[in-house]
């Protein structure tokens, strides 16, 4: 009876042995429970998973994973940026012949580029005048007087929150490092040296200057507590104090500063006090 009781006892300890085939002599002995057992196995395979997402993650093998990025599709990202603003101009050209061709079918005069740069040189003339700008200034006053007429809120109320507001592209490129709050609170853009970096909104430059590490930088203070910052750039084409509207040429492209490690814009934005991710806002 007490025999029978042993017999059926759980089976807790176990040793596994390596002994040698010809002398049968025990070579490694190893004592272990289950609980012991299966805390060794999950250990073992918490270790390769952590050694092979240290592999991926932190050395060039990640490259070798089918449909990741490597050094070339970057190159080819960049080049195909590059071909889509050439295209871009391209297309200009080709609309401003065909209506110069349709104006000729016509019979009507064509449009002449040197015409239109002399329209544009006109209005910056006009701008210049103290009786336009006079006569501008009056019909401004006139306008903001009837649309103010019947106002009830004030101006801060009426003022568009960030997620309302539309922006520029700074600069056609491509990401290479994007957004984390908290390691990289901006972004990355590589784009070939000398590409114009454009203002995202209207504004006022509020710095401009040379750091060791950020290299020539240039700071833009825009309506809403919006502040955009444009860092490693080869050239400032803004001086602090001058007004920028959309669109328009702030820098170029650089590699200056000892914070870069190639040609690309270093790119912040910020909404009182806060940086913010912009691919949220801005189409890149």
């Amino acid at each position: 009876m007490s025999n029978t009781k042993k017999d059926k006892k759980k089976i807790t300890h176990f040793r596994l042995s390596l002994l040698d085939a010809k002398t049968h002599q025990q070579l490694v002995s190893v004592r272990f429970n289950r609980t012991g057992f299966f805390v060794s196995i999950v250990t073992i395979a918490v270790v390769i998973c952590a050694a092979i997402f240290s592999l991926i993650a932190f050395t060039p093998i990640r490259t070798f994973i089918p449909g990741y990025p490597d050094a070339r599709t970057k190159r080819a990202a960049i080049q195909n940026a590059i071909k889509v603003d050439s295209l871009e101009s391209v297309i200009y050209r080709w609309e401003l012949y065909s209506e110069n061709l349709r104006r000729v079918v016509e019979g009507e005069e064509p449009v002449s580029i040197d015409s239109i740069i002399a329209v544009s040189n006109r209005k910056i003339a006009q701008a210049k005048d103290p009786e336009y700008l006079k006569k501008q200034d009056s019909l401004m006053r006139q306008e903001v007087k009837e649309e103010e007429m019947f106002d009830i809120s004030s101006r801060s109320q009426r003022q568009l929150p960030i997620e309302g507001m539309l922006f520029f592209t700074p600069v056609q490129g491509v990401i290479s490092q994007g957004y984390d709050p908290t390691f990289h609170p901006f972004l990355d853009i590589a784009a070939p040296a000398g590409t114009v970096v454009k203002a995202i909104a209207n504004g006022t430059v509020i710095y401009d200057g040379w750091s060791e590490e950020t290299g020539y930088t240039i700071q833009i203070q825009h309506d809403g507590d919006i502040v955009s910052i444009y860092k490693h750039n080869e050239k400032l084409l803004k001086k602090t104090g001058d007004k920028v509207s959309a669109g328009s040429p702030i820098a170029l492209v650089g590699n200056t500063g000892k914070l870069t490690t190639g040609e690309h814009l270093h790119f912040e934005l910020w909404h009182k006090g806060e940086s913010l991710d912009p691919t949220k806002y801005i189409s890149f």
